[in-house]
This record gives structure tokens, sequence and C-alpha cells, in this order.
């Protein structure tokens, strides 16, 4: 099994032991991704625009894999409250177009660096 790993300065920077992506045939395995600006590295303020950077980071490492995010067919959302679930439909739907990934969305305790919204995923490319 041979893999890539897949890094880009136009998402954050790994603030821990992983990578961005780790690619392995025409599937790619998308980390984790909150709303950091990856120029400042700071978290971007307010859950709207932490649900907008998240969907950017996702998009800037699927194109740095060749992909994008209508390559996407899984997608998982951690949320640390749940009424912010119709806002992330909303925003989501501003970033991906039918036929939709498959999608789970789980209410957590707590996200790093006090980040509200965090989604990682996996795209298939061709």
């Amino acid at each position: 099994m041979h893999k890539t790993i897949i890094s880009t300065a136009d998402a954050p920077q790994a603030i821990g032991t992983y990578s961005q992506a780790v690619k392995i045939g025409d599937t790619v395995y998308l980390s984790g991704q909150i709303g950091l600006d990856p120029a400042s590295m700071e978290l971007v303020q307010g859950v709207d625009t932490q649900i907008h950077q998240v969907f950017r980071n996702l998009r800037a490492v699927a194109t740095a894999a060749g992909g994008s995010l209508a390559d996407v067919v899984k997608l998982n959302i951690y949320l640390t409250d749940l009424s912010h679930f119709c806002r992330v439909n909303e925003i989501m739907a501003q970033y991906f177009s039918q036929p939709y990934p498959a999608r789970a969305a789980v209410g957590v305790a707590s996200l790093p660096r006090g980040a509200e919204v965090e989604a990682d995923g996996v795209l298939v490319l061709g």
C-alpha cells in the first residue's frame, strides 16, 4: 500500500501529529478542519464564520489532492452545540450540490482551540 501525504499552505497547517490528508489510490482521507484562518492560524470568530472557514479549508485540501468538494463521498460534522445543525445545512449548500455526500453530524463536548465546528471527510478522485 502506497500512501501519499497531501499538504497545502492554503489550509491551516496541522496543529497535532497528523497530515492534512492522506491519499491511497484514488481515495483521499481529509483530516478534521476547524475554523482556523490558514494565514494567521487563529480561530475565526462566530459560528457562521467558522462553518464557512471549515468548508474553505476542506476545499483547499481537496484541491491540493487533485479533487474538489464535489468528489467528497463521506463527511463528518462535529458540533459543540447541535442547535447549529440547521446553519451547517444552510451553509453547506453553498459549497456542495446534489448529490450530496453521505454525512453524519455528531454533538461533542468540546473541540480543539475552542472551535464550535469541525469536519473531516473522504473523497474519491476520478
